[in-house]
């Protein structure tokens, strides 16, 4: 919310099913993300070496400036940058940062 300019609900909660909720939404966009937590879910899980689950995921921010204002930004917070600015083989203009859980982030332009 602080570096995307995003807003959220209150968070939800299902007893049900265990699992709790939050739907982050960027202004002036229908986008939203979805952030679960079910508590049960405690480790990656792999099915023959391969990770299953998350991998990572990418938010672009509409240049290749804030890409690196971005990274600058978040480097001076204390996350770690595991993937400085550059242009990838399949042409994005990127950098990749852990979040505080250890997620990959790609900040894409």
């Amino acid at each position: 919310m602080t570096y995307f300019d995003m807003k959220s609900n209150e968070k939800y909660e299902n007893a049900s099913k265990q699992f709790t909720s939050y739907f982050l939404s960027f202004e002036n966009a229908e986008t939203r993300i979805e952030l679960m937590h079910n508590p049960s879910i405690v480790e990656v899980m792999t099915d023959n070496g391969v990770e299953i689950g998350l991998t990572h995921f990418a938010i672009s921010v509409g240049s290749k400036e804030k890409v690196d204002q971005f990274t600058t930004r978040l480097r001076a917070n204390g996350f770690s940058i595991v993937g400085e600015p550059r242009t990838t083989g399949d042409g994005y203009y990127e950098s990749v940062v852990l979040d505080c859980e250890g997620n990959r982030i790609e900040i894409t332009s």
